[in-house]
């Protein structure tokens, strides 16, 4: 059985609003997840924060501290997603590095194996469980430690861009582009961390558009139009 990492972005979840979750959205992408599921593959999914917390941008706050509130974010997100997965009919699990309580399950290659084994959504909360890593950076771990075929990033841009498009209405999106020159061109839709781990572990990634019709289900049958990295062999269609 194929297995792929989906990292969903916080962001593109809340929709229009930008803030919160867009319950008709997410109902959308758990639809999405569950035809996927129901063909056959296994889903392990990381959510970014950017919903409720860039951590980032806050230049009266340790550090840390941010980070430690953007994991929390990625925590609620996840809970969230995951009860409207099992609304759509899906089975799930949230895991997350750290103990929290009745909320998660503690985070174990073992465990999610046995939950991957009863036909469960894997959801990977919290992040690493340490500050200054990203999710995306949390995205690319998780997946070499789960074994993933590939990494699906949704996100709220529609793919990798030469310029960041929301400021630059004549930047140029890439249809393929190695994770060499990522980092070489410093191009910030995936941070540089993820980036390098992608290139050491031979990691394919896909980054395309939450918010287009289908998306996700049209990228895994082969309907592709965001970003692939090329240097590494990646089979589409793998639900046909």
């Amino acid at each position: 059985m194929k297995r792929v990492l989906l990292k969903l972005s916080g962001e593109a979840l809340a929709g229009e609003q930008k803030r919160g979750f867009d319950e008709a959205t997410v109902t959308e992408v758990a639809k999405q997840i569950k035809t996927i599921v129901d063909e056959g593959l296994q889903v392990g999914i990381v959510i970014g924060g950017g919903n409720f917390w860039r951590g980032r941008t806050s230049g009266a706050m340790d550090r840390s501290k941010a980070d430690q509130i953007g994991m929390l974010a990625t925590i609620m997100n996840c809970i969230y997603v995951s009860d409207i997965c099992r609304y759509v009919g899906l089975k799930t699990e949230v895991f997350t590095p750290f103990v929290c309580g009745a909320f998660t399950t503690l985070y174990s290659k073992d465990a999610v194996e046995e939950s991957f084994a009863e036909g469960k959504v894997v959801f990977f909360a919290g992040g690493t469980g340490h500050p200054y890593f990203s999710t995306d950076t949390a995205t690319v771990l998780r997946a070499v430690e789960i074994g993933a075929d590939a990494i699906l990033l949704a996100k709220a841009v529609d793919g990798i861009y030469d310029s960041d498009p929301k400021v630059n209405p004549e930047a140029k999106k890439y249809d393929e582009i190695s994770i060499q020159e990522i980092i070489d061109k410093k191009l910030m839709a995936v941070d540089l961390t993820a980036s390098i781990m992608c290139l050491e572990n031979k990691m394919p990634m896909l980054v395309f558009g939450l918010n287009e019709e289908n998306s996700i289900v049209e990228t895994m049958k082969g309907t592709f139009t965001g970003t692939k990295s090329k240097q590494y062999k990646y089979y589409y269609g793998l639900l046909r």
